[in-house]
C-alpha cells in the first residue's frame, strides 16, 4: 500500500517515520515535508500544498490511505474531499474540526454538553471586552478565535497584559485570525491552577481508544517563563495522569465530547486532542480541543508505539477501533524542541544547521522547520528540531535527548535546558 501523510512539520516527520516501519507499506510519502524528511531514504518528499492538487495527486499516484497531520488543511475540509472522491483519509470533517478552528464553537458545545471547561465569554467587540476584563480582573486568559499556530493564547497576569492583548487580537489582528463567520474575535476565560497534560485519542466516530499520556512545555524559557509557544518540548508518559485522572478524563471529556459530536450530527473522527488542567485534587477542566495530534507530543509518542500504525489507522478509518489493542513501550520518552532566533513572533530563516547525528532506534531528530538546499539543511519556520530520545526514566531521557541536541549548532538557536522538570520533581 502507498500512504500519504499531509503536512511538513515534526509531527509529521515523526508519523512519516514511524509508518514506513510497517513491513504492509510500499511507499511513504510526505506533502510537502520538509528537511529531514527529503533526507530519509524511506520516504518521498511531494511538493505539494494545496488541498485540490493534493486529492487529485492521490487519485493519480495510487494512494492507499491518508494521514493528515495540521489543523489548517483539516479546517479546510480536505477530510470532506477526499471522502467525496473515494479516498480513504483519518482525520476530521470540517464541521468536526471546529471543534479547534473555533474556540467560541468548542466552548459552547463545552457548555452545551456539560463538559468540565473555565467559564467565558465571547467578544467581537474591543470595548466590551476591555469593560470585561476590568470588572472581572486579572490574571486571566484571552484566547483568539481561530487557528494560530499555538500563539493565540495570552495568560495574562495583569489588566495591562490582558488589555494588550485584545487590541492585538481584536484591533491590529496581527495574527490574521478570522472566526468561522470572518473578522476578528475573541474568548476571555478565567484563569485556572494546576497542572496542564496532553490527553488524545483515536475516533473512528463510535469508538475510542486512549494513547499514550504525554505533557509538553508551552513557554519559551527555562521555568515555564517567557511567552507561549506551540510547543518547546514533551515527555510520555506523563505521571500528573494517574489511573483515576485518566479514568475521569474519558468519562467527563472524551465519551461526552464524541456522544455529543454524534448527537449534533457532526460524527467526529480522526484524533482528538484534549488540553487538560489538573488541579491538587485531581480534578479535571478542559483549557482546549485540538483535532490533530499535539506537535511535539508527537514525537514522543510515536516514538513509545510498538503497534504497526497502519494497523491502527486502518482500523480507525473503518469503525474497528473496538477491536484494537495498542503496544506500548515502557521506557519513558522525551523530546527537546530546538528553535530558532526571534521564534515565537519573529522566526529567523535560512541559518545553516550542523553537527545533526545520526538516528537510532534510542534517538530520533524529527525535523521541524527545516529545508535541503544543494545539500545543506537550513531552518525555515520557528521550531526547527525535536531531538527525541527513549530511555528507562525521564532523567535519563533527558540527559540522552539533551546529549544529542548538544551537538546540533545555527545561528540564534533557542532551546530550553528543563524539559521534563514536573515528572522529575514529582
Amino acid at each position: 500500500m502507498k500512504v500519504l501523510v499531509v503536512g511538513g512539520g515534526g509531527r509529521e516527520h515523526a508519523m512519516a517515520w514511524k509508518l514506513a516501519q510497517s513491513p504492509k507499506i510500499q511507499q511513504v510519502y510526505v506533502a510537502p515535508g520538509n528537511g529531514g524528511t527529503s533526507r530519509d531514504p524511506n520516504l518521498i518528499n511531494v511538493p505539494i500544498t494545496d488541498g485540490v492538487d493534493l486529492r487529485q495527486w492521490a487519485i493519480d499516484h495510487g494512494i492507499g490511505l491518508t494521514l493528515v497531520g495540521p489543523e489548517a488543511p483539516l479546517a479546510n475540509g480536505i477530510v470532506d474531499d477526499f471522502r467525496a472522491h473515494g479516498l480513504r483519509i483519518f482525520g476530521p470533517t470540517q464541521a468536526a474540526a471546529q471543534l479547534e478552528s473555533s474556540k467560541a464553537f468548542s466552548k459552547a458545545f463545552m457548555q452545551r454538553h456539560s463538559i468540565p471547561t473555565a467559564a467565558f465569554e465571547t467578544f467581537t467587540d474591543a470595548a466590551l471586552a476591555h469593560a470585561y476584563v476590568e470588572r472581572l480582573g486579572a490574571p486571566i486568559v484571552v484566547k483568539a478565535d481561530g487557528l494560530a499556530a499555538g500563539k493565540g493564547v495570552v495568560v495574562a497576569m495583569t489588566l495591562a497584559e490582558a488589555h494588550e492583548a485584545i487590541d492585538f487580537m481584536l484591533l491590529d489582528n496581527t495574527l490574521g485570525v478570522a472566526h468561522n463567520a470572518g473578522g476578528a474575535r475573541v474568548v476571555i476565560e478565567e484563569f485556572l491552577q494546576g497542572e496542564e497534560a496532553s490527553f488524545m485519542v483515536l475516533c473512528d466516530g463510535k469508538n475510542v481508544v486512549a494513547l499514550a499520556t504525554s505533557q509538553d512545555h508551552k513557554r519559551l524559557q527555562d521555568g515555564d517563563l517567557g511567552p507561549n509557544t506551540g510547543g518547546m518540548g514533551a515527555y510520555s508518559p506523563a505521571p500528573v495522569v494517574t489511573a483515576e485522572v485518566h479514568a475521569r478524563a474519558m468519562r467527563e471529556v472524551i465519551l461526552p465530547t464524541i456522544r455529543g459530536m454524534e448527537k449534533d450530527g457532526i460524527p467526529y473522527t480522526g484524533f482528538l486532542y484534549a488540553g487538560l488542567m489538573i488541579d491538587p485534587q485531581g480534578r479535571i477542566k478542559t483549557l482546549e480541543f485540538n483535532c490533530r495530534m499535539g506537535d511535539p507530543e508527537t514525537q514522543p509518542i510515536l516514538m513509545r508505539l510498538k503497534s504497526d500504525l497502519l494497523d491502527v489507522l486502518m482500523a480507525a478509518t473503518s469503525e474497528g477501533l473496538d477491536k484494537l489493542e495498542l503496544d506500548w513501550d515502557r521506557r519513558v520518552a522525551l523530546g527537546v524542541v530546538m528553535a530558532a532566533a526571534g521564534y515565537p513572533m519573529s522566526p529567523r530563516k535560512g541559518d545553516a544547521i550542523t553537527g545533526l547525528p545520526l538516528d537510532s532506534h534510542e534517538v530520533m531528530v524529527f525535523h521541524a522547520g527545516t529545508t535541503e538546499q544543494e545539500g545543506q539543511i537550513l531552518t525555515s519556520s520557528g521550531r526547527v528540531l525535536c531531538v527525541t530520545a527513549l530511555a528507562d526514566s525521564v532523567k535519563q531521557a533527558q540527559q540522552k535527548a539533551y546529549q544529542s541536541a548538544s551537538q546540533i549548532a545555527f545561528d540564534g538557536l533557542q532551546m530550553r535546558r528543563d524539559i521534563g522538570y514536573r515528572a522529575i520533581k514529582n
